[in-house]
């Protein structure tokens, strides 16, 4: 399994996609109390970490367990930009 490879398929992740929109519900709930930039962050991290690590690496064992890790950081990275232009949208058109 390639890196490219490695990246799409976490991107389409269904589980992975789900973890961070509700990362980004959580912290779009408490942005009053927490703010939004840490808790967002921590999520990120914490999700490129405990898929690996519960799930297994399956395919990707050859590449290593923290290049999986890094390879999940930029991915949820992704799906958190998109998720928040999502989120964007959505309050545009609210107004």
């Amino acid at each position: 399994m390639t890196l490219f490879d490695l990246l799409q398929s976490q991107l389409t992740d269904p589980f992975r996609i789900g973890l961070i929109v509700a990362l980004l519900y959580t912290a779009v709930q408490n942005r009053a109390v927490t703010g939004m930039a840490l808790p967002l962050v921590a999520g990120l991290a914490f999700v490129a970490v405990i898929l690996p690590t519960t799930m297994g690496l399956g395919s990707a064992a050859a590449l290593g367990q923290w290049t999986v890790v890094w390879v999940g950081l930029i991915a949820n990275a992704i799906l958190l930009a998109v998720a928040l232009a999502g989120w964007q949208v959505i309050q545009r058109i609210r107004k």
